[in-house]
């Protein structure tokens, strides 16, 4: 099933909720039946695309990106009266700068994503570091909220094992940052 629905139709449904609430969206509280499938797709770079053209428009993306929820492996646009639908190829968002910063003499690190939200790693919104068994490259991943994950830009990666310490971990060398009391694996270090 698809829909023919444009943007800018999704878009004047998600403005109305962020006037009627502040900041996000209560995606949580709306549970409309599954509508259609739509023709968007988020790329693993972070681009949003409509019909197979990009969206570039950053204020458009953003909205859109207040009101996806993921349940499962599927991902859906969500209003008070439809869900919809969508592709993404890995995660939906990614984290394209890091700021290292301490609060209380604590390390915090705080990552901001392509749609501009600012995420601080800790126990609610955890590190992991998945490893592709082939290659042997990790793939960073950094929860922002309810379920949704941002993989982390290589550059940011980097930027993050270069402030990583050194951990003895159950008789290995890890690579180990903290954020806000937390201690995140990055990878072990091979002998």
């Amino acid at each position: 099933m698809s829909d023919d629905r444009q943007p800018e139709q999704i878009l004047a449904i998600i403005e109305q909720a962020e006037k009627d609430g502040q900041g996000l969206p209560p995606v949580h509280k709306w549970h409309p039946e599954y509508t259609a499938e739509i023709d968007m797709r988020i790329a693993r770079d972070g681009r949003w695309y409509y019909q197979g053209t990009p969206i570039n428009r950053p204020a458009m993306v953003r909205l859109f990106s207040t009101i996806l929820r993921r349940e499962g492996d599927r991902y859906f646009l969500v209003t008070p009266v439809e869900k919809l639908g969508i592709q993404v190829e890995d995660v939906p968002f990614v984290a394209i700068t890091l700021e290292l910063l301490a609060e209380k003499d604590e390390p915090l690190l705080a990552f901001t994503t392509n749609v501009g939200a600012t995420v601080i790693a800790d126990a609610r919104h955890p590190l992991r570091v998945e490893t592709d068994p082939e290659s042997g490259e990790p793939a960073p991943y950094l929860l922002v909220r309810d379920n949704l994950e941002a993989l982390i830009h290589r550059n940011v990666f980097y930027q993050l094992v270069q402030s990583a310490r050194t951990e003895s971990i159950d008789g290995s060398d890890w690579l180990v940052v903290s954020s806000r009391g937390e201690r995140f694996r990055l990878g072990p270090l091979e002998g």
